[in-house]
């Protein structure tokens, strides 16, 4: 399987995709779907979705739903998903349990052209759950209607920050599993330790507040998933911004495991 921390090219959709596809191919545990389809001035797009499947534990399996791509011009977290699984698919005892959604392009046209928007000119990030008229925004509210994730973890980069931070918005579950993600991924590159960050107060790389129209779960879904948004500075290294985004997302998987084990036990 060919690595995208080498080969990634921005623009090339089929690229960014192929490995996944790949891993369809050569492993069980994976599939390939779409969200949905959209066309765009006579040319169709489509939102895919990887489900890997892990080993069964005996219960229900937990689902978590992996984004990344909400921002054209942020491909780092696309690669990582591309990464986490590659990695995955190596240890696939790590997710047991676990039923594993990936997106790892929500913006398709942004990415093709490098932009934070879509080609109509809106950030898809300020679009859910607002009666959005963005087809992209349209399939993937009724996708997470429909999931009913335990979990949702977004990757995002920012060129405004100093370091890694996230956003916990105030949950308690959210801001331990965004703390344990940090702490792993500092490893790679360092925290933005500033008390203001992308205009919200900050403690530690961690804000409790966020945007309107996030990509998040349905208001009214009980229970409430827990919803980390991780960033990366993006004027680091492509490679460094990848590491360190798997690294968060292995460690929220693993940390998470612990939490619903703990709660089983209460």
């Amino acid at each position: 399987m060919v690595s995208l921390l080498r080969t990634h090219d921005p623009r090339d959709l089929r690229a960014l995709l192929h490995p996944l596809s790949e891993l369809t191919q050569l492993r069980r545990e994976w599939e390939r779907s779409v969200v949905g389809e959209f066309a765009h001035a006579g040319q169709t797009y489509a939102l895919p979705r990887f489900r890997f499947s892990g080993p069964s534990t005996g219960s229900e399996p937990v689902r978590l739903g992996l984004f990344a791509g909400v921002h054209g011009d942020e491909p780092a977290g696309c690669a990582a998903l591309v990464e986490f699984a590659a990695a995955l698919s190596a240890a696939p005892e790590r997710a047991a349990g676990y039923e594993l959604f990936l997106y790892p392009i929500v913006n398709p046209t942004g990415y093709e052209d490098g932009t934070r928007f879509n080609r109509a000119g809106l950030d898809l990030n300020r679009e859910f759950w607002r009666d959005s008229a963005q087809p992209e925004v349209r399939l993937l509210e009724a996708e997470l209607r429909a999931r009913r994730f335990h979990g949702l973890i977004t990757l995002h980069a920012d060129d405004t920050c100093e370091g890694l931070y996230g956003y916990s918005h105030g949950q308690t579950l959210d801001d331990t599993l965004l703390q344990h993600a940090l702490r792993a991924a500092e490893r790679v590159l360092p925290r933005d330790g500033r008390p203001t960050i992308d205009g919200w107060a900050a403690r530690n790389g961690v804000i409790c507040e966020c945007f309107q129209g996030i990509l998040a779960a349905p208001a009214d879904q009980r229970p409430r998933p827990f919803n980390v948004i991780f960033e990366t500075p993006a004027h680091a290294p492509f490679a460094l911004q990848v590491s360190a985004a798997v690294a968060a997302l292995e460690t929220i998987v693993a940390e998470y495991r612990g939490f619903i084990a703990y709660a089983q036990d209460l």
